[in-house]
Order: structure tokens, then C-alpha cells, then sequence
């Protein structure tokens, strides 16, 4: 009987995790229509195909290396594949059928890919809209395959993964990824805006910032929506087990904050506008839903609904100021990634010590300069390698033309525009 009622739980667990990956997987198409809809059309094919390519190379390049770097194990998942009840159920007796452990480690490779894919996301849209193809697709294969593995084995990851450290030693605690995931991607993509330069006319000679409006803030909302939705496989399943009531209740709790937060965030980052405006600015909405969601994110689990919605309404006004701020630092971010996913999820590594007594402020300030410094640093020798080697920034002409000619050959809106 005993038996029977771990293979249930076994079960339900699994199903959990992949359920909540293909959620964390639909975020790509959430990323992919942001994206394109606050870039200009002639813009479009491009920045959709960087979507979808770096979601394969994220695949490709996790399973190869990214996986064995992050948890141990063989290159390519060898082993992983590989299943035995008896085993299994015998491992968990020794643990009184209450280990960790009670899903398929395949299931758990798939949950944490998507995780992977997300960070080299946030990556894409800072850099739109004058960065070649393939210089992002050959950063991509170093990022997933390396860069965020390493930051990651010294915070999910196992502490004995090559002998090395784990932050949570220091009182680091990041619930779902808001350093670990969004500061990685983001500082990445700073270290990538940096070496790019803004796009051509977004700055004046007496320095004002010249609006670029997006092509289809329809799709811009589509893809905030989706992402909203996504994130509840992000956050929920970061809960690892669900076929019990305490940790069913748990992730209630972690969707009901996830949630709160959001919608705190829209409507902080919309009053702020009004109030610095004059307008309700959407895309300021929009990255304030996400602003919410990205800082609820390093600690779902212990709010109360209150905080919740507190820290995404904070959350919602810091973001708008940081845009603004980035901007005047003439630091190029089309769609706002680096202060959404970057200040913000720095926002968010602070305040789980409000909430969760188990980490320290301290700690939290060490594991997000480390996560930082890390990722900024690599990813600055290899961007530098890639401008000396290919190159990094497309030709004047073909940024003005626009990068769905020059790198893709075809045109998002043929019937709406004329031919290059």
C-alpha cells in the first residue's frame, strides 16, 4: 500500500513539473510577440527568428553541457534517460518515502531548460534593432551552455558539483530565479547593450532622448498576457512537489502571489506614468505587470497577499524610474529588459528577507554581486571576442534599411510596406 502511494505521488509530480515547463515553455511566444511588437516592422522576421533560434540553442546546448555543469551528472543526460522502479522505491523507503526526490529526473531536465531559455530571452530585447543574427545566436551557445550553468551550480545546484561553493550557505535563498534567472539575463544583456552603442537617432546631439515607438502594441499586450500566464509555471512549479497538502497549499499560495503581484505592478508602473506624464503610457504598464511578476519572483512562497501586492506596486514605480534613468545614462534598451529584469530582479533578491527568516540581507546582497559579477564579466570577454572576431553591430545602412532584409531576406508586413 505504501508502495502504491508513492507511485501516485511519483506520478502526480511529474505530470506537475512538465505541466509547469510547457507553461515556462509558452513564455518564449510571450517574449517573442513583446518583443516584436515594441520594435519598428522593419525589425520584425528578425527578432522573431532570434527568438525561436535561441529557444533551440537553450535545448541543444543545456543537454549537452549546461545540465552536467549546473547538477553533475553526464555530458548529453547520459543516464538520465534511465528508470528502475525498484530502485526508486527503495531509495525512498531509506528516506521514509519524504525525500526531495519524487519525480522523473527527465521531467526535471525539462523544467529547468525552460528556465535556461528565459534568461537568454531577456538578453534579445535589449539588444534589437542593431545587433547581427549571428553574433547573438554564437553569444547564445556560450550563455546556455556555460555562463548561466556555473551561476546556477552555485545556487540551485548541488554544492559538491566540481567541488565548489553553494551561496546558499551565505543566506542566500532565490525561490524561483529572480537573480539567478532575470539578473543573470540582464547582465548579460547590459554587457552586450554596452559594447553596442544605442541605435542610430535614439539619442540627440544635446543629449534628449528621441522616442522610437514599437510597430504593434497589440502583440506587446498579447505577449505581456502570456507571460503573466507563463509565469505561473515559472513560480508554481518551482515549488518541485504538489501530491501532498502542505506543499498543495503551497502552491496556492505562490499563484495567488505571483498574481497579486502582477497586477500591483500594472497599476503602479500606470499611476506613476500618469503622474510623470500626464498619459497612461501602456508600455510603462506593461513592463510594470512584469516588473511585479519579476520581483515576487525570488520569494513567492512566504508573503501574505498584502506583501505580495505591496512589493509589486513598488516594484511597478521603481521600474518606470529606472527606464527613465536608463535613458538618460544613453544606455539603449528597446523593450526595457535590463531595468525590468535586471533592477527590479535585484528589488526582488532584498526583500525576501522581509518574508523568509531563513536568509539574510547580507547574504542576498553577496549572491546578487556574485550572480552579477559572473555574468557581466564573461559575458563582457565574450561579446568583446565575437566584436573582434564577426563583429557585433550590423552596417549603418542596413540598421537603417532594417535588419529583416539585411539578416533574413523577407519582411514581416510585405503588403504594408515597400520593398527594400
Amino acid at each position: 500500500m505504501e508502495n502504491q502511494i508513492f507511485e501516485l505521488q511519483y506520478a502526480i509530480d511529474t505530470f506537475y513539473f512538465l505541466v509547469c515547463g510547457a507553461l515556462v515553455m509558452w513564455m518564449a511566444a510571450g517574449f517573442s510577440l513583446l518583443e516584436s511588437g515594441l520594435v519598428r516592422s522593419k525589425n520584425t522576421v528578425e527578432i522573431l527568428t532570434k527568438n525561436i533560434a535561441l529557444y533551440a540553442v537553450a535545448c541543444i546546448m543545456y543537454m549537452a553541457t549546461g545540465y552536467a555543469l549546473m547538477y553533475g551528472g553526464g555530458w548529453f543526460l547520459q543516464g538520465i534517460e534511465a528508470f528502475d522502479l525498484g530502485e526508486v522505491l527503495a531509495t525512498s523507503a531509506e528516506n521514509g518515502f519524504a525525500g526531495d526526490s519524487v519525480y522523473s529526473p527527465a521531467s526535471d531536465f525539462f523544467f529547468q531548460v525552460v528556465f535556461v531559455a528565459t534568461a537568454m530571452s531577456i538578453v534579445s530585447g535589449a539588444v534589437a534593432e542593431r545587433m547581427k543574427l549571428w553574433s547573438f545566436l554564437g553569444f547564445a551557445i556560450v550563455m546556455t551552455g556555460f555562463i548561466y550553468p556555473m551561476e546556477g551550480a552555485w545556487t540551485w545546484g548541488s554544492k559538491d558539483v566540481f567541488g565548489m561553493f553553494n551561496l546558499g550557505d551565505l543566506g542566500f535563498s532565490d525561490f524561483a530565479g529572480s537573480g539567478i534567472v532575470h539578473l543573470a539575463g540582464a547582465a548579460a544583456a547590459l554587457a552586450g547593450v554596452l559594447l553596442l552603442g544605442a541605435r542610430k537617432g535614439k539619442y540627440g546631439r544635446n543629449g534628449q532622448v528621441i522616442a522610437i515607438p514599437g510597430a504593434n502594441l497589440p502583440l506587446a499586450t498579447l505577449g505581456t498576457f502570456i507571460l503573466w500566464m507563463g509565469w505561473f509555471g515559472f513560480n508554481g512549479g518551482s515549488v518541485l512537489k504538489l501530491a501532498d497538502a502542505g506543499n498543495a497549499h503551497s502552491v496556492a499560495m505562490v499563484f495567488l502571489n505571483t498574481n497579486a503581484a502582477a497586477a500591483a505592478g500594472l497599476v503602479g508602473a500606470l499611476l506613476t506614468a500618469r503622474a510623470l506624464f500626464g498619459k497612461a503610457d501602456l508600455t510603462m504598464a506593461l513592463n510594470g505587470a512584469l516588473a511585479g511578476l519579476v520581483a515576487i519572483t525570488a520569494e513567492p512562497s512566504t508573503p501574505t497577499a498584502l506583501q505580495a501586492s505591496l512589493f509589486g506596486l513598488i516594484a511597478g514605480v521603481i521600474v518606470v524610474f529606472s527606464i527613465i534613468g536608463m535613458d538618460r545614462l544613453k544606455i539603449d534598451d528597446p523593450v526595457g529588459a535590463i531595468s525590468v529584469h535586471g533592477v527590479i530582479g535585484l528589488f526582488g533578491l532584498m526583500l525576501v528577507p522581509i518574508t523568509n527568516g531563513e536568509s539574510s540581507f547580507t547574504g542576498q546582497l553577496a549572491g546578487a554581486a556574485t550572480i552579477f559579477i559572473w555574468v557581466f564579466g564573461v559575458s563582457t570577454v565574450i561579446w568583446l571576442a565575437l566584436k573582434a572576431a564577426v563583429g557585433i553591430r550590423v552596417g549603418e545602412e542596413e540598421e537603417y534599411e532594417g535588419l529583416d532584409i539585411g539578416e533574413c531576406g523577407m519582411e514581416a508586413y510585405p503588403e504594408f510596406t515597400s520593398s527594400t
